[in-house]
């Protein structure tokens, strides 16, 4: 492979895995006390300042998102002369300020020039007019029409990310296989399979966290809106408010509330849980036999890249099958950012074909470009092959007013802490009428 230089090699920093990365981070909560903030800043050079969820690790730890970001960084550090200054934040714990919270007052106090964006935070600073529209670079050009999609506000592309960001279920197939079990398609089969499970001994088949439980919401309550052939129309219907959003997420609710109540997911544990770090130990063990992750997780060993049982992954159950979900992350620019015109040329080439197929080839991920694709290993196949039949939901999408991923995974908190399914569509109902006023 070939090497990017010295700047490369000497950086610290190590892109988090968050989905690209959907895991929101927490702080100590005291901006006066901002020791998780890492500022480099060189006298008689060219900055571009960016803020994403990065640890400042051992150099020498192998990561293989942090290999491939880098790379790309690396392309446009070399070809344009320019240093890219890495601005992040790293999780205390979940009582404190996320991520998507820091992120908003850095954007909207113009501290950064580039940001890596969750989707909540991509709408609500789109929706502000506080991102750069990145429509007229030439590598906007190649992206999937998903992609456009998911990351347009108000006619502008906001956003523009690195990979296709995918959640599906992963499941233990050998423990499938021992009990004579079916991967599962629809709500219902899923809820045999863990039946069986636990009339066999294994307590909580669902390993689950604070953060990705509205994965299931999203399966079921826009398998149809997404697959039926009448998304525009629906979506029209949601922005005017002749449609509910609550009709739509009921049933999805009502299945994760038959999960807690049966036992098969332990809700406790669940609100108060970082993504990966509770349900890991128990998935790897053989102890927990379904966890939900997103694709990128299949290919670190830091994550779920390395089992001793045979692992697939799937989609969530939905009337219309196995149903992967798909949120948006991407890079975005401050509208008034300080270094704007280098951060547009170093977003150019780190979202160009040929990074892209680096920064693809190094993670093995669904590229947001239609030109390049690339392997993926064989437990993600059955997710991947949803993906390349169109069969899929989105959590995020920039043209419903309603943002999807960031209040989804609060209301379903929600319902985790004792709420009734009723209180939380009601959630949903003044969420709307609030959003259209």
């Amino acid at each position: 492979m070939r090497k990017w230089g010295k700047k490369a090699a000497q950086r610290w920093i190590t892109l988090c895995l968050t989905g690209l990365l959907i895991l929101p981070l927490a702080s100590c909560g005291n901006n006066e006390k901002a020791k998780n903030l890492v500022s480099e800043k060189e006298e008689n050079e060219r900055i571009v300042n960016l803020f994403s969820p990065m640890e400042k690790v051992d150099p020498n730890a192998k990561n293989v998102a942090r290999s491939a970001s880098d790379l790309t960084i690396a392309m446009a550090e070399e070809e344009l002369g320019v240093t890219v200054a890495y601005k992040t934040y790293t999780a205390e714990d979940y009582r404190d300020k996320t991520y998507d919270d820091v992120t908003l007052e850095r954007a909207r106090n113009n501290m950064d020039d580039l940001y890596l964006l969750n989707p909540d935070t991509l709408l609500a600073l789109g929706a502000e007019g506080a991102l750069m529209d990145l429509s007229g670079l030439d590598s906007a050009k190649n992206l999937r029409e998903i992609i456009r999609t998911a990351n347009t506000v108000d006619g502008k592309l906001v956003a523009i990310p690195q990979e296709v960001v995918a959640y599906g279920l992963f499941v233990n197939k050998t423990m499938f296989d021992q009990y004579h079990l079916e991967l599962p398609q629809t709500p219902d089969e899923f809820l045999e399979c863990c039946r069986v499970f636990q009339e066999n001994g294994i307590k909580t088949p669902i390993g689950a966290n604070r953060w990705w439980l509205e994965t299931f919401v999203f399966a079921q309550a826009y398998a149809d809106l997404y697959n039926g052939g009448n998304t525009e129309a629906e979506i029209a219907a949601l922005n005017s408010g002749e449609s509910r959003y609550s009709d739509y997420m009921r049933s999805g609710f009502e299945f994760l509330k038959e999960l807690i109540d049966r036992g098969y997911i332990d809700a406790k544990t669940a609100s108060v849980s970082e993504a990966i770090e509770a349900e890991r130990p128990d998935f790897l063990a053989g102890k927990t036999p379904i966890v939900m992750a997103y694709w990128g997780a299949a290919n670190t060993e830091t994550a779920y890249g390395k089992t001793d049982f045979e692992m697939q992954v799937i989609g969530f159950p939905s009337s219309r099958g196995q149903m992967p979900v798909m949120p948006m992350t991407g890079f975005g620019i401050g509208a008034n950012a300080e270094h704007a015109e280098d951060a547009l040329r170093i977003m150019d080439i780190i979202v160009s074909d040929r990074a892209l197929q680096v920064y693809s080839e190094t993670n093995r991920v669904i590229s947001p470009s239609k030109n390049v694709k690339v392997d993926c290993v064989p437990a993600l196949r059955p997710l991947n092959n949803r993906i390349e039949e169109g069969v899929y939901v989105l959590g995020s999408n920039a043209s419903m007013k309603v943002e999807q991923w960031g209040n989804t995974c609060l209301i379903v908190r929600e319902l985790l802490n004792g709420a009734t399914v009723d209180e939380c569509m009601a959630a949903f109902d003044a969420l709307q009428d609030a959003t259209l006023g």
